[in-house]
């Protein structure tokens, strides 16, 4: 992986300058082109239907016995409660993140715990278990890059090599916190653990933070494109707060489910995430998965170094009965290549599934195709089509944002050379 560019974007992140080709007028200063009701390739919100579509609709719990989620920004206390990191070092509790994540749930605290990080490079797996208490871990160095958390999991390896690989030492054993869910993978009937299990980091903790922090899985280009999927971050809990985070892989670099142990993503929990100010890398299926996401001021970027016939960055795997399922607002998007990465498509788990996405006031630079921008479904196929609507003599949209006999991938006011809308052919 190459950190040096890594540590470029962040910069740029952080000062709040994009890294599109230069011009006299930078692509976020560029007013929006994108008109409702765009077209059955790209359809555009009008600015009455784009008011459905704010982040606290998508912090909006399906359930009413559910509390409302207001998130805040992170806060971290003057002393955590672990500290991480080499062997004598001041102030170090453990030298293993999972030992101090083991440390903070036997504490049995409804408290959030709190788990610092010191710069340098920590191989292998990290599992978060749900608990009573929530967890923050967070890496105190200057930037994302100087905690890194990454090993190299392919989705296609066996049981056996995925247990020896994430399980080396014997961190995982009964009777500690996260043994149910190594247990879990290990003890799957398939000939290999699949995506679900290759995830490096993966929570199931309600709550949990994860800020400063960098976090990769390796696989990187060592196998091809298609059904070798290398998790990164997987979470399936609710009101997960992501910040500062670069999130690095190939194919389903960030998996957000609705999963519990029984890892199926068939039931009707919506979990809630929000990811702000963060870096996301990949090629296939970028960001997928069954949750509502909200990413402010994120960076996406879809390289090709593993396959230049194919790129997506979502694949929402949303059920056609939740209304919500991952916004992008204030971020940016770039693709390597030449017209060949998508911004997304649906990834039909189940009949049941219409995938939900709203790209809105971002910025789209080079590399996506213009004239179809979304792809058709993966596994069933499923060809896209935009619903347009009619327009009334008012010149208001008249249409049904969720009529499933279309798919529900829209954009708002986004600007930058890949964002044009392109007029189809008169049939």
């Amino acid at each position: 992986m190459n950190i040096s560019r890594i540590s470029r974007l962040a910069l740029a992140l952080a000062f709040g300058v994009t890294l599109s080709a230069c011009s006299s007028t930078p692509a976020d200063q560029l007013p929006s082109e994108q008109a409702a009701p765009g077209t059955a390739s790209r359809p555009i919100l009008s600015a009455g239907e784009a008011k459905n579509f704010t982040a606290a609709h998508y912090y909006s719990a399906m359930d009413p016995n559910a509390a409302p989620w207001t998130p805040s920004p992170i806060r971290l206390p003057e002393q955590p409660n672990f500290v991480v990191g080499p062997a004598g070092a001041q102030g170090v509790t453990h030298t293993s993140i999972q030992a101090a994540v083991d440390a903070a749930i036997t504490k049995h605290s409804a408290s959030r715990q709190y788990i610092a990080i010191l710069p340098g490079e920590y191989e292998g797996t990290v599992y978060v278990p749900a608990a009573p208490g929530s967890i923050t871990i967070y890496g105190t160095g200057e930037k994302a890059v100087d905690v890194k958390i990454g090993l190299a999991i392919d989705s296609e390896i066996d049981r056996n090599t995925w247990r020896h690989l994430v399980n080396p030492a014997g961190k995982y054993m009964p009777g500690k916190p996260a043994w149910y869910m190594f247990d879990n993978c290990q003890s799957k009937q398939s000939a290999t653990v699949g995506v679900m299990c290759s995830a490096v980091v993966w929570s199931q903790n309600n709550g949990l933070q994860l800020q400063n922090l960098t976090i990769q899985n390796t696989v990187g280009d060592s196998v091809d494109a298609g059904n070798h999927q290398a998790v990164a971050l997987r979470t399936d809990g609710d009101q997960v707060q992501i910040n500062n985070v670069n999130i690095l892989g190939r194919q389903n670099t960030f998996f957000v489910t609705n999963s519990g142990v029984k890892n199926t993503l068939q039931n009707n929990r919506l979990t809630r995430t929000q990811v702000t100010n963060s870096y996301i890398e990949g090629d296939v299926d970028i960001v997928s998965g069954r949750g509502a996401v909200v990413f402010d001021n994120t960076e996406f970027r879809v390289v090709n170094t593993r396959t230049q016939q194919e790129g997506y960055v979502f694949a929402p795997a949303t059920l056609s009965n939740m209304f919500y399922g991952f916004l992008a607002v204030n971020s940016r998007f770039t693709a390597s290549g030449d017209g060949v990465a998508q911004l997304g498509r649906s990834l039909d788990v189940d009949s049941a599934t219409n995938g939900q996405v709203v790209i809105r006031d971002s910025v789209i630079n080079e590399g996506f195709n213009m004239a179809k921008p979304w792809a058709d479904a993966a596994i069933s196929k499923r060809p896209f089509s935009g619903n347009t609507g009619a327009v009334d003599d008012k010149g208001n949209v008249q249409r049904n944002l969720n009529d499933a006999n279309f798919n529900r991938m829209w954009e708002f006011n986004n600007r930058g050379v890949g964002s044009k809308v392109v007029a189809e052919p008169k049939k």
